[in-house]
């Protein structure tokens, strides 16, 4: 059996669910997020409790299993994000480098002879705070694939460490040419 599928969600106060034939909907104080149901696990909504349970016809099938706990998961993170939401902060290492926002756009100058313009997806809010960008918004995916495409633009280099990288990732950082040859005279 599923670790994750056999417990059953909780739902805080302020979340609605919608359970449908083929889809489920989230409500709750920050929007409202649809999403497909996996198709072979079923779902039951206790109103008495305030809690969705979940199972599938075979829970000895391996696929099966993990379809089993990937569906808790997504309705998991549905429900966090409509009640608190998501956030990734991103944070630009590097002389020169700038952001701005015009509009839905962010616009990045990272070094290159251009500036990089980058469209905030629907749904999802970028606020600036000197070098550091704040993506947030109430679909876990969104947020995450939206901060990866910003941090892609110019990611950071081992050598310096500038670039655009997640606040608190830890640059794995190289030695140059000079701590080779200084190392090879002795």
């Amino acid at each position: 059996m599923s670790r994750l599928g056999k417990k059953p969600i909780k739902i805080p106060a302020g979340v609605t669910i919608n359970l449908g034939e083929t889809e489920i909907s989230v409500k709750g104080p920050k929007g409202e997020l649809k999403k497909k149901l996996v198709p072979r696990v079923s779902f039951k909504f206790d109103e008495e409790k305030n809690e969705l349970s979940s199972s599938v016809a075979f829970p000895e099938d391996r696929e099966l299993r993990a379809l089993w706990g990937l569906a808790v998961r997504l309705i998991q993170g549905m429900i966090a994000g409509v009640a608190g939401g998501f956030e990734k902060k991103l944070e630009m290492v590097g002389i020169g480098f700038k952001v701005s926002q015009s509009g839905n756009k962010l616009i990045l100058e990272v070094g290159f002879s251009h500036p990089v313009e980058f469209e905030i997806p629907a749904g999802i809010t970028a606020k600036i705070d000197k070098n550091i960008i704040t993506i947030s918004g109430i679909d876990k995916q969104s947020v995450g694939e939206a901060a990866a495409r910003i941090r892609k633009i110019k990611p950071p280099e081992p050598y310096k460490g500038k670039g655009i990288k997640y606040v608190g990732e830890i640059i794995k950082r190289k030695a140059g040419k000079a701590a080779k040859t200084g190392a090879a005279a002795k």
